[in-house]
């Protein structure tokens, strides 16, 4: 099979693409989590991230949060198209600093939570989950 140049010159610009697309993804998952922290330093550990190891149906992925002492939990996933999935936050009356719901996602993905404490500081967490069943058009 012959290739003209303009083929040539467009499969390599597709390959090119598809390289970079991922590290945009992460990139903006990292921007996510820098305009929530204000830029702050992010320790590792102080979240509770509970989600299946393996999902069966990426429609519906049951996930909960909780960190003691948060103001906010924002709840990413970084292999959706959109990976911003939720922002809880809890005023002084909260009862507790937790939050369970349902989400979609795309495939096998990291699942993370930032959570901003009571005193200024940020902890995030995260956990694979392996899908079977896409959910955002998989």
């Amino acid at each position: 099979m012959d290739f003209t140049r303009r083929e040539t010159l467009a499969l390599g610009a597709g390959a090119a693409l598809m390289t970079v697309l991922p590290f945009r993804a992460n990139a903006a998952v990292d921007d996510m989590i820098a305009e929530f922290t204000g830029g702050a330093a992010v320790a590792d550990g102080g979240v509770d991230l509970t989600a299946p190891e393996i999902a069966e149906n990426g429609n519906t992925v049951p996930i909960s949060v909780a960190a003691e002492g948060a103001t906010a939990i924002m709840v990413l996933a970084a292999g959706n198209p959109t990976p911003g999935v939720a922002t809880f936050k809890f005023g002084p009356m909260a009862a507790a600093q937790s939050a369970s719901t349902r989400i979609r996602l795309a495939g096998t993905q990291d699942v993370i939570a930032v959570a901003q404490l009571a005193d200024g500081s940020f902890a995030r967490t995260s956990s694979t989950v392996k899908v079977t069943i896409g959910g955002c058009g998989g």
